[in-house]
């Protein structure tokens, strides 16, 4: 039975963002509303791989992935952070890009959310899972999405500080520091509004000009001038997009966070407290529904002089890039693996955040898919993949598993498959042949 009185939560909303509140679900709303509530994607990515054994090998206790396929699978010493999350996970075992495969060991953490080659001659990567889904997740939103990374920036070719990479390929620019990243995010002065206010409408101007006189010359260029052109006039599309999002959104007034427990001023020389910011920092994007979109790479593929690099002193360890590298010498799995549960530490602390907060009948993890992992296996090798799936399961992914997939399948069918959960009707993403039919 219909009820005409039950609120409609985009008419709210609408009206929420006038005053600058993030609205809470009330029951009035009716349990037919759920299908508004917002989708999310997070990808948290960590460079050099994982210790990752099978079930009778030795140090096997130490393996990113358990030993076991199925649902009663056991976790290992370095997975057990996610023991208090068995209904929110499942791990794959056996995926990766295989157009990445034939690259130096270095050079695939670019293509961790792509699948593209790299391998000269060829120098160009393609757009990534995240920037797929921006233009959909992003319409409702303050920002399309969060580029979030340890180093900031977009690096060098191969060795990205970015996950995030455009239609044309073109690395997305990361953010690295926490205060940084809340005064982008958060922070709106009145005092600077009128400034931001002539500066967009001059940046508009310059945008108009700029594309009139584009469009002239475009009509007097040949076939291979005219391709490069419009690769150039996308960009300025893009940015054209993002002045007249700014604009829309200068009057709306931030929504009230309360950053009194995040350490903003953390740095390297404190990982796990710049972990967590970050991570805390996402985590009220999520909720206050700045955005549905955050990529973070903790640490790139630049040896000994990535500013994660020296992380792993947190748990007693050495350089990052050497405890990689020793993970078959005597007491290196231990290593790496003592390693890879400090991670999944920080991941159970970002997931815990998000599964204690309720979001309708069900809970922000319930509604965000987290892919956690590395483009990398044991030593730079660029198969089998450490992967872990998390969240998701009111968007239609089954949980609570472990899987185990041959190399023919391409790490791109997981991605489709987690595109088409979040952003249905997609035919297809990079070389995916199809859907993984066990996370339905």
């Amino acid at each position: 039975m219909n009820k005409s009185w039950k609120l409609n939560r985009r008419t709210l909303l609408k009206s929420a963002a006038g005053i600058g509140l993030a609205l809470p679900w009330l029951e009035a709303m009716g349990e037919t509303s759920a299908k508004e509530l917002p989708k999310r994607f997070a990808a948290v990515y960590f460079p050099y791989g994982a210790y990752i054994s099978t079930k009778g090998k030795e140090n096997s206790e130490w393996s990113f992935l358990p030993l076991e396929t199925g649902k009663d699978f056991q976790f290992t010493k370095s997975n057990k952070p996610m023991e208090a999350f068995r209904d929110d996970v499942t791990f794959l075992r056996g995926l990766s890009h295989p157009l990445c495969r034939p690259m130096g060991g270095h050079n695939t953490a670019d293509t961790f959310l792509t699948g593209s080659s790299m391998k000269p001659p060829n120098t160009s990567n393609t757009i990534s899972l995240d920037q797929v889904m921006a233009p959909i997740l992003g319409k409702d939103t303050r920002y399309t999405g969060m580029a979030l990374s340890v180093d900031g920036g977009i690096g060098e070719f191969t060795r990205s500080h970015t996950l995030s990479y455009t239609r044309t390929g073109h690395p997305i620019p990361s953010l690295a520091k926490p205060r940084q990243v809340f005064e982008r995010m958060f922070v709106l002065e009145k005092g600077k509004i009128k400034a931001q206010k002539k500066q967009l409408s001059n940046t508009e101007s310059a945008l108009d000009l700029l594309m009139e006189h584009s469009n002239g010359l475009m009509k007097k260029m040949g076939k291979a001038d005219k391709e490069k052109m419009d690769e150039y006039l996308y960009s300025v599309r893009s940015i054209e997009k993002r002045v007249n999002r700014s604009k829309d959104w200068l009057d709306v007034p931030m929504p009230k966070v309360d950053s009194s427990k995040i350490d903003l001023e953390a740095d390297d020389n404190k990982p796990t407290e710049f972990i967590r910011a970050m991570f805390d920092l996402t985590y009220l994007a999520f909720k206050t529904d700045l955005c549905r979109l955050s990529t973070f790479q903790i640490g790139s593929m630049n040896g000994a002089t990535s500013i994660a690099g020296k992380f792993p002193s947190a748990v007693g360890l050495g350089n990052q890039h050497k405890v990689a590298h020793g993970a078959g010498k005597p007491g290196g799995a231990k290593a790496q693996g003592t390693w890879n549960n400090y991670l999944f530490q920080q991941m159970a602390y970002f997931m815990k955040r998000l599964k204690e907060t309720k979001e309708g009948s069900t809970s922000l993890l319930d509604r965000t898919a987290i892919l956690f992992g590395s483009s990398n296996s044991r030593t730079h090798n660029n198969t089998n993949y450490p992967l872990m799936l998390a969240g998701g399961k009111d968007l239609g992914l089954k949980m609570g598993q472990s899987l185990n997939y041959s190399s023919s399948v391409p790490m791109n069918n997981l991605l489709y498959t987690v595109m088409n959960r979040i952003t249905p009707g997609q035919k297809s993403f990079g070389d995916s042949t199809g859907e993984l039919s066990e996370l339905l």
